[in-house]
């Protein structure tokens, strides 16, 4: 078989095995079309079974003149992953990754916004047109949820459990988790849906879909970065923000504001309470006054 018969097993297995997301597999297809573009140039006639460690190698050593150490640990995790689902597949017995180290990557720190540059970005949103309550909307539950950008495009009417106060979630790997939201958020959501979402002529297959564009169609992850970056721009903020800046702003200033990382882990969905504990480095003038705080030999 080729390349490319096994790359489309390999993306059948990540999306029905494993549950991982379009982007994800994206990501790990575009790695291994890297090496067989690498191969190709060459002049190798290899495939995934007879590939050895070598190779594979001499592919690193090129990749890591052209990319950052954080990108070529991408690259080989992505390529260990393929490897390891072909052995699990009885289509090779040993994984040519197996003696291939990863580089050594510091933690990078999340950018954060303030509350007030927070405000100010809401408060630059213009209201007198259409899209102004839907993107008001948006940015407040980003804010006010810590969702991920697809996690927000994605979110259905039948998710809001205002209530209740909590909304559902569908993340990484179909796992569904329920987040709180406050009721600043249900407010601008709520105006949304009667002021301009009930006037959509909404397109067929997305009448569940809460944020729509103007053809009544979900928006697209770029959508919602462009227009975090014209907000930007339009508060002349300088700063490199996107979506998950939001995200990255719940989470901090929760700690900041004396949550639990627990509490934290649960409502952003991560798996693994490590993945929270980079917030912990974000403001160690917070948990000296914690220390200074709660400690009994202050």
């Amino acid at each position: 078989m080729s390349w490319s018969t096994y790359i489309k097993s390999f993306q059948s297995y990540l999306k029905i095995e494993r549950g991982l997301s379009k982007n994800t597999i994206a990501n790990y297809t575009f790695d291994l079309m890297r090496l067989t573009d690498y191969l190709e140039q060459q002049g190798s006639k290899t495939n995934p079974i007879l590939i050895h460690e070598e190779q594979i190698q001499e592919f690193i050593y090129a990749v890591a003149k052209e990319v950052n150490p954080r990108s070529q640990a991408r690259i080989i995790s992505g390529l260990k992953s393929f490897f390891t689902y072909l052995i699990f597949e009885d289509y090779r017995k040993d994984n040519p990754m197996e003696l291939i180290e990863t580089p050594r990557i510091g933690r990078k720190l999340p950018d954060t916004l303030s509350v007030q540059d927070i405000d100010a970005l809401i408060r630059a949103i213009d209201l007198s047109l259409p899209e102004g309550e839907r993107n008001r909307a948006m940015l407040e539950t980003l804010y006010g949820c810590g969702l991920r950008v697809s996690e927000l495009i994605t979110l259905k009417i039948s998710d809001l459990f205002f209530d209740e106060g909590f909304i559902k979630i569908t993340g990484k790997g179909n796992k569904e988790r329920f987040v709180p939201i406050g009721f600043t958020t249900q407010k601008y959501i709520t105006n949304y849906k009667t002021s301009i979402r009930s006037h959509l002529n909404i397109a067929k297959g997305h009448e569940d879909t809460l944020f729509l564009n103007r053809r009544g169609k979900q928006l697209t992850r770029a959508m919602v970065f462009t227009i975090i970056k014209r907000l930007a721009v339009e508060i002349q903020l300088n700063k490199s923000i996107s979506p998950h800046t939001f995200r990255h702003s719940f989470a901090t200033h929760l700690l900041e504001n004396g949550a639990d990382l627990r509490s934290i882990q649960l409502m952003l969905g991560h798996e693994s309470i490590t993945t929270t504990e980079v917030y912990v480095h974000l403001d160690r003038k917070h948990l000296s006054q914690v220390v200074n705080q709660f400690h009994p030999r202050k």
